[in-house]
C-alpha cells in the first residue's frame, strides 16, 4: 500500500506519516513545496507520478478568524483545492480520506452529532469545509470523510502552546466556558486514521478523544498538568468577540467507529498529559 498524505508540515499530517512508518506502510508526504492545491494540472500530475494507493488529505486552510476577511483563497484551497485531488484520485483509482471539521455543524443544542445530522456552518472556514465534503462524496465512491475538532499535536501552533505561553506570562487569563467540544491529539487522530484507510469501511466518521470539556475547562486542565499558576476566568462566547461566529456545541458522537469496529481514541485528559510529557 502507498499513501499519500497531504499538508505534511501540519500537526496531523506529520503524525500520520509516524503512524504509516510505524505499520510498515510506504506513506508520500507532500505540501505546498510540492505542489499548490488550487492549481489542477499540477495536482494532477504529482498524483499521476506517485501513483498512491490512497490518499490522506490533511492539508487544508484552517486560520478561522483570518478566512471570514479572505474568503476566495479559503474556499479555493479548501473547496476547489479538494475536488482538483478529488479528480486526480479518481484517475489513479485510488481510495480518499477527507479530514473535515466539526464546523460543518451549526452548533446547536446539546447532544452529540451524527455523521448524517443537517449541516450549517456558522463561518468561512465551516463552509469551506463542508464544500470540501461535498466535492468528495459527489464524485467518488470509495472515500472517508473524517471529521474532526479541537486539534493540537507536536508539530505547529495550537490552543495548547498558546496557554502554556500565556500561563507563563500572566497571572490570569478569560477563556470562553459555553463552547463544549473535544480536545484531539493529532497522534491519537492519527493512529485511528491510519487504522481506517487500511479497510474499505467506507463513509464518514467522527474522530476525536473522548469525553467533553469547555475551552475554559481545557485551558485548566493545562494550567494545572502543567504546573502554571495562572487562573482561567470563565467567559461567555458574547463577552468574546471574534471575527467568526464559533459553534456553541461541538460535540460529536463516535457510533460511526464502532459500527465500523475502529477503536474509539483515550480520554482527552489522558491524551493531554501524554502530550505535554512529549513536549517534555
Amino acid at each position: 500500500m502507498k499513501v499519500m498524505v497531504t499538508g505534511v508540515n501540519g500537526q496531523l499530517g506529520h503524525d500520520v506519516m509516524i503512524h504509516l512508518h510505524r505499520q510498515g506502510i510506504e506513506g508520500i508526504g507532500v505540501d505546498i513545496q510540492d505542489f499548490d492545491l488550487t492549481d489542477e494540472d499540477a495536482v494532477m500530475s504529482y498524483v499521476k507520478k506517485v501513483q498512491p494507493s490512497a490518499i490522506i488529505h490533511c492539508a487544508a486552510y484552517t486560520a478561522v478568524d483570518k478566512a471570514e476577511s479572505d474568503i476566495a483563497r479559503c474556499c479555493m484551497i479548501n473547496g476547489e483545492g479538494t475536488k482538483n485531488l478529488v479528480r486526480a484520485a479518481v484517475s489513479v483509482k485510488a481510495k480518499m480520506m477527507y479530514i473535515s471539521t466539526d464546523y460543518v455543524f451549526p452548533g446547536e443544542g446539546v447532544e452529540p452529532y451524527e455523521t448524517m445530522d443537517p449541516k450549517g456552518p456558522k463561518n468561512i472556514y465551516g463552509q469551506s469545509k463542508l464544500q470540501g465534503e461535498m466535492a468528495v462524496s459527489s464524485q467518488m465512491t470509495a472515500y472517508f470523510i473524517v471529521r474532526t475538532s479541537w486539534v493540537y499535536g507536536v508539530n505547529g501552533n495550537n490552543f495548547v502552546k498558546t496557554m502554556l505561553r500565556l500561563g507563563k506570562e500572566r497571572d490570569s487569563i478569560n477563556v470562553v466556558c459555553d463552547q463544549i467540544g473535544s480536545p484531539t491529539y493529532s497522534y491519537d487522530l492519527a493512529r485511528c486514521l491510519v487504522d481506517l484507510i487500511q479497510t474499505t469501511r467506507y463513509g464518514v466518521y467522527h474522530a476525536t478523544n473522548e469525553g467533553f470539556c469547555s475551552w475554559a475547562e481545557f485551558a485548566q486542565a493545562i494550567m494545572d498538568k502543567a504546573g502554571l499558576n495562572c487562573k482561567v476566568h470563565p467567559v461567555l462566547t458574547i463577552q468574546y468577540k471574534t471575527a467568526a461566529a464559533r459553534p456553541l456545541n461541538s460535540r460529536m458522537s463516535k457510533d460511526s467507529l464502532d459500527r465500523a469496529g475502529i477503536a474509539r481514541l483515550p480520554q482527552w485528559e489522558d491524551a493531554l498529559e501524554r502530550y505535554l510529557m512529549e513536549l517534555r
